[in-house]
């Protein structure tokens, strides 16, 4: 009988691998087994949490341990009680890598019934009165089956066992990033997700402590510390801290209209025209579309009173900038460089391409092939994108963030506030995603990048005032950052990639 059950988690192993079609990691199924996963693990093996095992195990449970054997559900749990709760001074602790989580659904008529889910995780044993250590790694494959509406593991393969070469090396589960005494670990990630580069900068106690860079900028070029990636949406924060400084200077008012200064012709008519401020636009509740272009007329228009509620807008941030611009009758670039890019020293950041930027030092975006792609010079400003900048320069940024900014205390607390909800677990001050009541009682401000061919992400805490930027010139850099923020970050990572991913 065994030797049958061996064969059909080979099998098993083989469909998953060739032939059903995975889902996006962003979808309903995968998200409700992320959750299912962590109720096995999370609460169950690292907790010894036995009432949470209990929601999510089948009563014909069968499990599969390349080193361990096989058990029946009787059999798992009086190993589970021994084994892995049985001694408190010596307790063994997963963590998954999120990067590697894979969930293939099971339909029967086109009725979904279950779903194969595979993995990667890491093994590390709790030991009193010592840092976490790592011991091993594996995979895992759990076939997860719908009974009474609830998901229920029914079949779960761990194997692949492998010890790490140096047991018992330390790891800081809540402020640590082994990756980066490993540049090879690094390599070898890129390599695995086709991925050309990244570059990472580090931020400690409100300082620039390191500046990684990994892989090329183009092939056979490695990447460097002065590499210009364009970064997509990370423009938004560096436009929001711009016109910030404008009002604490008294050019602007925070919640003045912004029709003062600019009205465009599409909404020239509109009620809601003097409505729209500076805050709405910078907490992206301006009541606009993402982009115009996006409507079927191709124009302008409000799609809610400004203020009422939440929506993503880039043609905010850009109605903005034409409203300094006709206010202060100079371009926007030249007003950042006035304001924030001069006195930081941000030397090599630029709204868009100029006769300063050297092309040599560009970060060509890859698509998910690792195949560059053909870059388009941008030679307008938009306030919402686009943006050429460094790991270094945006890091003197955030550093700036993290230490008042320049602002006055009133200014800067309004950055420090809630301005509106995204959803339930994300809220957005002005300019930047905002993330409260994280573990240790901190605050997380953040924001992410994403064009084709080039993904970035940035972000800062309120208390421990540390933070991290990565760039990416991969369509694939997604990847890489759930990873970075999770290990790096800890307990806090894992809980801003869960509420992002929800």
């Amino acid at each position: 009988m065994k030797f049958y059950k061996a064969i059909l988690a080979i099998l098993l192993i083989l469909i998953v691998e060739n032939s059903i079609a995975q889902v996006e990691k962003n979808s309903v199924l995968f998200i409700e087994l992320k959750k299912a996963d962590s109720l096995t693990f999370d609460e169950g093996f690292n907790k010894c949490n036995y009432s949470a095992l209990k929601k999510v195990l089948h009563k014909d449970l069968e499990f599969f341990h390349d080193l361990g054997g096989s058990q029946n559900l009787e059999q798992f749990y009086k190993a589970f009680s021994k084994n892995i709760c049985g001694d408190s001074k010596y307790k063994p602790i997963r963590k998954l890598l999120p990067e590697t989580l894979e969930v293939y659904p099971l339909r029967n008529n086109k009725k979904l019934y279950g779903a194969i889910q595979k993995g990667e995780h890491n093994f590390y044993i709790k030991e009193q009165n010592k840092d976490i250590y790592i011991t091993g790694y594996a995979k895992f494959i759990t076939t997860w089956i719908i009974e009474n509406g609830n998901w229920k593991a029914k079949r779960i393969l761990s194997y692949d066992h492998k010890p790490v070469k140096d047991y018992g090396e330390k790891f800081n589960a809540n402020y640590a990033f082994p990756l980066f005494d490993n540049d090879k670990k690094i390599e070898e990630l890129l390599t695995k997700h086709k991925i050309p580069s990244i570059a990472l900068g580090v931020i400690k106690n409100g300082s620039l402590q390191q500046i990684r860079t990994f892989g090329n900028k183009k092939s056979g070029q490695p990447i460097s510390s002065n590499s210009i990636y364009k970064v997509a949406s990370l423009t938004k924060p560096i436009t929001a801290f711009v016109v910030l400084k404008l009002i604490d200077e008294g050019v602007l008012d925070l919640d003045e209209p912004v029709s003062r200064y600019f009205i465009d012709e599409d909404i020239k008519d509109s009620k809601y025209l003097n409505k729209l401020t500076t805050r709405h636009i910078l907490s992206h509740q301006s009541g606009f579309p993402n982009w115009r272009y996006l409507s079927d007329d191709n124009k302008l228009f409000f799609q809610f009173e400004p203020g009422t509620k939440w929506q993503y807008s880039g043609e905010g941030f850009e109605y903005l900038r034409r409203a300094v611009e006709k206010k202060l009758n100079h371009p926007f670039e030249e007003i950042a460089q006035e304001k924030l890019f001069n006195p930081l020293g941000m030397n090599n950041t630029h709204y868009y391409w100029t006769d300063k930027i050297d092309e040599k030092q560009y970060a060509v975006e890859h698509d998910k092939n690792g195949k560059p792609i053909n870059y388009e010079k941008y030679t307008d400003a938009n306030a919402s994108a686009n943006l050429l900048t460094t790991v270094e320069d945006y890091s003197k940024f955030l550093v700036h963030i993290l230490n008042g900014a320049g602002l006055s205390k009133k200014n800067y607390s309004e950055f420090l506030k809630v301005q509106a909800q995204e959803k339930k677990g994300i809220d957005w001050s002005l300019g930047m995603q905002m993330l409260s009541d994280l573990p240790n009682n901190e605050t997380a401000f953040m924001h992410t990048g994403g064009d084709y061919g080039t993904k970035t992400i940035v972000i800062i805490f309120k208390n421990s005032k540390d933070g991290l930027v990565l760039f990416s010139n991969s369509e694939n850099g997604m990847i890489l950052w759930q990873k970075v923020i999770s290990e790096y970050f800890g307990e806090i990572g894992e809980e801003i990639v869960r509420r992002n991913l929800e």
